[in-house]
């Protein structure tokens, strides 16, 4: 993704609002990064990263729709 694909509105949160969201552990978090899927995170500094805020929203409305088909 290039930064033209980028919106501007891009909000970033860490991993607490990501298990609020989610409703998994930040071990289960990082188990689901690694397998490619969920989000990946996004490096800020030398010791912090977040997750894009829509990006995890999406995952979660995608479980939704799987979980309720039709």
């Amino acid at each position: 993704m290039n930064a033209a694909q980028i919106p501007d509105d891009v909000e970033f949160i860490k991993i607490a609002e990501v298990r609020r969201i989610t409703g998994m552990s930040t071990s289960t978090i990082y188990e689901r990064m690694l397998d490619k899927t969920f989000p990946k995170q996004v490096k800020l500094g030398p010791r912090s990263v977040a997750w894009i805020k829509s990006e995890v929203q999406a995952w979660a409305k995608e479980r939704i729709s799987a979980a309720r088909p039709g």
